[in-house]
This record gives structure tokens, C-alpha cells and sequence, in this order.
């Protein structure tokens, strides 16, 4: 989760550009850099590190420019060096990027066979180079960057500078947020509200697939398709802009869509896009650890039963999920090879702080996956796995959840290699399909106008049953914990295999039984749950992907979310199941943001 900005500026632009960088240094701060237009030629100036140390590369060589373009890195793609440092060029062509090109090597080796040379580590180069490329077979600027984002896959923002042209900044999003700032005779983009908030009060927030050229008078945008477009201009203050909704009614509302984001952000973490490889915890093999006991509460009990599948099938490594306020007064029995691990988005969640305890003082490793890196649970553990969310304001959890599955799910993968359940070209092969996640919860955001219909009949129920098989199950529960806590619903979760052991005493046409069931290995034994609930005057909701609703049974209202590997289905089912709670607690009027009797982080017992 990069820090991007641009200003098409009256005056010298390097002292805002690094005022804004700054601003966004909470993004990224592995390495940083600034690039101007003087005299119709691209300078630039990074430096690895935090913003300080471009500060003073910039005091020893000073950058004019009324035009140019920011960066505060945060690494994938390639090691913190000066060298993988934004802005990087090709030709013509300097840009910055937040995201994750994951068919940048195909693209890689092809220009490398057409001749191009490559500076960086970084997926990002590749954009350069196929900018210039098309730039070069005559392309315009803007049909050179349209051209180039029909070739890239991934989740992405990006802002463009080129040579020879003093008056213009291109940009461009798919998964990842950008933002343009409008201001007197100059415009800016940026990551975000926070990035032009110093420069503009005034706002416009870009649509999935747009992208937008800017000079000093006005924005011109465009959507995917490249059809000019216009998007409304929002008054955003300084203040409001450190915790604004932008185009969202509800905080929740834009947690939901920043999930791509914050799984991209989040996987950097743990994984080495470059060479398709997970990123060990210093100190910890998970070839000494003979089975893991989570600890948890609500939402991140469910992450972390969601991960309990995946350390087991791809590592072997039998693993426990307890709810914390249970674990801490039961006296459990574990072994000293036994690691403990606590998840909690604040890290201060006062059961799951008190577990991990006992189980330090009981002599077990102990690890922390939580989301504020500097809280009591990362402070007190062994092992501190940070998950990267950003600032979550909404009470009911989303983005930290699916961080909390992106962590676990390459953590799991980390312990297959280590316990040598997997080898080389097969951590590559499930590396290259995590990268897809961010991508493919971009797409199933894509589900929100079939789920908000969806909505209207929903909100009506009193009682809602939620069914899901194998990793489907968990996320289940977390649905119907979702609903419970935002629409005052009354709603429950089980395992489909459980309907005929007493649930299915529930059915009746009044309540909505929602089935979470891509077509996996589970699918046909689900089907049939399905069509019990229908013959019993039931109606069924079904999550599903394309292939899963070409086979639903006749009578089932099917939301499709795209097709994904197992590994990270939870993931991208996650987006659709959130987005019907909150659309249901919408239609209800109720207080989304703030749910009756809940608080953010529970620090009592």
C-alpha cells in the first residue's frame, strides 16, 4: 500500500510533493522519491528509507519543476533499495505505482526479448517500458496508457509523467484508490483525501477502471473502456480528510472496498513477489513446532478457523482454534513444542491478551498477528506477525479479517516449505496464486448491485441461517456474525453437513437460508443441502462463482463471485457476504458505523 502524488503546479511543486509524502508515509516507507518536468525533461530524485533520507538527498541536489510526481514505497515487488525506488522510467516515460502487476514477468521476458533493459527488481518498470513502447509505435499519451492497462493484470494506481509534455499528469486505478484534487489554475492526484487535503478541499474520487488526465485547469476522465466520464466533486476538509468516507455512506462501506488494498499491502509481508517465494519469520521453523493453538475472538476466531484447514492440508501441522475467554479458564493441556499464536486486529483484546499470557508462562513460543504493530500482544509475543489493514473505523470488521486470511493463508504456506510437505515449484505456484487475491477481491466487489437487491427481501426476516462446507464454514459464521452485529437480525452459521442434525427445523418460506458453495470438492454434497431447504418451502440465497451457478437447483437466487483457487476463495467470498450485511443493516436504517452495544476493541473482560 504505496503512497502516491501529483501536482500540476503554478510554482515549484518538490516542497508539496514532500509535504504530501510525509502525509502518507503511514503507506509505505521502505524507500521514497520525487520526479519534475524541467525544461521538457524528467529529473528525479530517491532514496531508500524514510522520507528524512530523500529530504536530505534533496538539500544536496535541489529539484525545480512546476510538475511532477511522489512516492513513499512500501516493498513487494524487489528488496528497499534506491534502485527499486519510485519514480522509476523508461524512454519518455516516469511513473509511480501502489499495487501488484501479476503478469508482470510474461510481460518482463517479452519486452526483454524485444530489447528493453531493465534497471529494477520492480513490476513497476515493466509499466514504463510498455508506456514507451506504445509511445514509440505512435500512440498519443493518453491511447499509450490506455493501450498499457489493457495489457497489465492486477490491482493498481498509478501516475504517469512524460517527457516533452509540460502540462499534463495521466493516472489510473483498478483495485487500488486514487483520487484527483481540484485547485485555482492547478490540479493534483494522490492515494487519497489525505495526500491533496494541504493543496484542495475539493475532491473527486475515481471510479474501478478509470483513469484520468490532468493539466492546470481541468480533469479529464475516463472509465475502462475509455468513454470520457464525469465524477462528482466532493468538499472534503483538511481534517476530515485523516478519517473521511470519500464516495461512501458508511466507514464499513469503505473498509469493504479497500479489501484488495489491504490484501495486497498485507502480502508483501509474507511474501517475495520476485522470486514466488513466502518470507520466513526470523527465528521461528515451523519444522520444530509439532501443532498450533490459536486464540481468538468473534471475527478473527473465524480467520483463524479459515487458516486451521490451510495449516493442516498443506503443512501437516495439526492446529487448534479456541475462543479466548473459554481457553484462558479451562486449563488446557499443551506442549512446550506447542506454538501459541493470538489473533486480534488492536492487539489489546483483553481475553486473547490474557491466553497468550498463560501460554507464555506455561513455556510455549508465542506469536501475534494483529493489525496495531506496537500494542500489547506484539510487544509481549515472541514472534510479531503483523497484518496490514490500515486504520479500520468501522465496529464490525472487514478489512482486518481478510488481512488477518491473507497472513495466515502464507503463513501456512511458509510452514508446508519448512516441514517439507511442499517444494520450490510448488511454493511458486501457490505464491503466484495468492498474488491473484487483491485482483479477485476487486472483482467480487463487482457482486454489490446483485447483493443490494438481494438486500431489500433479506432485511425483511427476523431469523437468517448461513451454511458453507470446509473453509466455507467459517466464513459462514463470520456472515452471520456480520449480520447479527449491524442489522440486529438474528442470524446463525453451520456447517451444511449439520442441516439435518436439527437446523432444518428452521426452514420455512419467512427465513433466508444463505449457502456459501463455489464449485469445489464440496459443491455437489452442498447442492443437495440446497434442494432440502427448498422442498421444504425454503429460500435459498447461494454465493457461488460461474461454474457453481450453472449447477445451482432451480429456485435458488444466485450471486456470482469470480472463480478463484481454493487457496484463496475465502478471500474473495469474503467482499459479497460483508456487502449483505451491510446492505440489509442499510435498508434497515440502522446505525452501520456505530452498532448498538459494541465497541472497536474489547479491553474488558
Amino acid at each position: 500500500m504505496c503512497g502516491i502524488i501529483g501536482i500540476v503546479g503554478k510554482q515549484p511543486v518538490t516542497e508539496r510533493l514532500m509535504d504530501s509524502l510525509k502525509r502518507l508515509e503511514y503507506r509505505g516507507y521502505d524507500s521514497a522519491g520525487v520526479a519534475t518536468i524541467v525544461d521538457g525533461k524528467i529529473e528525479r530524485r530517491r532514496a531508500q528509507g524514510k522520507i528524512r533520507a530523500l529530504e536530505d538527498r534533496l538539500l544536496n541536489q535541489p529539484l525545480s519543476g512546476t510538475i511532477g510526481i511522489g512516492h513513499t514505497r512500501w516493498a513487494t515487488h524487489g528488496a528497499p533499495s534506491e534502485r527499486n525506488a519510485h519514480p522509476h522510467t523508461c524512454g519518455r516515460v516516469t511513473l509511480v505505482h501502489n499495487g501488484i502487476i501479476e503478469n508482470f514477468a510474461e510481460l518482463k521476458g517479452e519486452l526483454t526479448a524485444q530489447g528493453h533493459s531493465f534497471e529494477s527488481d520492480t513490476d513497476t518498470e515493466v509499466i514504463a517500458h510498455l508506456i514507451d513502447r506504445q509511445l514509440s509505435l505512435g500512440d498519443s499519451p493518453v491511447t499509450a496508457l490506455k493501450n498499457t492497462l489493457d495489457q497489465i493484470t492486477g490491482a493498481f494506481a498509478l501516475a504517469v509523467l512524460i517527457a516533452g509534455e509540460d502540462n499534463m499528469i495521466m493516472g489510473a486505478r483498478r483495485g487500488s484508490p486514487l483520487v484527483v484534487g481540484y485547485g485555482v489554475g492547478e490540479m493534483f492526484i494522490g492515494s487519497d483525501a489525505l495526500a491533496v487535503g494541504p493543496f484542495t478541499n475539493r475532491i473527486a474520487y475515481l471510479d474501478e477502471g478509470d483513469f484520468v488526465v490532468i493539466d492546470h485547469d481541468r480533469a479529464q476522465i475516463f472509465d475502462a473502456s475509455g468513454s470520457a466520464v464525469d465524477r462528482p466533486i466532493k468538499i472534503v476538509s483538511a481534517a476530515a480528510a485523516l478519517v473521511e468516507k470519500g464516495n461512501y455512506r458508511h466507514f464499513m462501506e469503505k473498509e469493504i472496498h479497500e479489501q484488495p488494498e489491504s490484501c495486497q499491502r498485507t502480502l508483501g509481508a509474507y511474501t517475495d513477489a520476485l522470486t514466488s517465494r513466502t518470507l520466513p519469520t526470523p527465528g521461528l521453523d515451523f519444522a520444530s513446532v509439532d501443532r498450533i493453538q490459536i486464540v481468538a475472538c468473534g471475527t478473527a476466531s473465524y480467520a483463524a478457523q479459515i487458516a486451521r484447514y490451510l495449516f493442516e492440508r498443506l503443512a501437516g501441522l495439526p492446529t487448534d482454534v479456541e475462543i479466548a475467554s473459554e481457553f484462558r479458564y479451562r486449563d488446557p493441556a499443551l506442549l512446550t513444542t506447542t506454538l501459541a499464536v493470538a489473533v486480534s486486529q488492536s492487539g489489546e483484546t483483553a481475553d486473547t491478551l490474557a491466553a497468550l499470557r498463560w501460554c507464555k508462562a506455561a513455556g510455549l513460543r508465542t506469536a501475534a498477528l494483529v493489525n496495531s504493530h506496537e500494542s500489547t500482544m506484539a510487544r509481549e509475543a515472541d514472534f510479531l506477525w503483523p497484518t496490514h489493514a490500515g486504520p479500520e473505523i468501522g465496529v464490525a470488521s472487514t478489512k482486518a479479517f481478510t488481512a488477518q486470511i491473507t497472513a495466515l493463508t502464507a503463513l501456512a504456506v511458509t510452514a508446508a516449505v519448512q516441514r517439507g510437505r511442499i517444494d520450490a515449484s510448488q511454493e511458486a505456484k501457490l505464491v503466484k496464486i495468492l498474488l491473484e487475491a487483491p485482483r479477485l477481491i476487486a472483482a467480487s466487489l463487482k457482486t454489490e448491485e446483485a447483493v443490494r437487491a438481494l438486500a431489500i427481501d433479506t432485511a425483511k426476516a427476523r431469523d437468517v441461517l448461513y451454511l458453507g462446507r470446509g473453509p466455507m464454514y467459517p466464513l459462514a459464521l463470520e456472515g452471520a456474525l456480520k449480520l447479527k452485529e449491524i442489522s440486529y437480525i438474528h442470524a446463525e452459521g453451520y456447517a451444511a453437513g449439520e442441516l439435518k442434525h436439527g437446523p432444518i427445523a428452521l426452514v420455512d418460506e419467512a427465513t433466508p437460508v444463505i449457502i456459501i458453495a463455489p464449485h469445489d470438492s464440496f459443491f455437489e454434497k452442498t447442492a443437495s443441502n440446497m434442494s432440502e431447504v427448498i422442498a421444504r418451502g425454503g429460500r435459498v440465497i447461494l454465493f457461488t462463482d460461474e461454474e457453481g451457478g450453472a449447477h445451482a437447483p432451480a429456485g435458488v437466487r444466485v450471486v456470482i463471485a469470480p472463480s478463484s483457487d481454493p487457496l484463496i476463495t475465502p478471500l474473495v467470498m469474503s467482499a459479497p457476504i460483508q456487502m449483505l450485511a451491510y446492505y440489509v443493516a442499510v435498508q434497515k436504517g440502522a446505525d452501520v458505523d456505530q452498532p448498538r452495544n459494541l465497541a472497536k476493541s474489547v479491553t474488558v473482560e
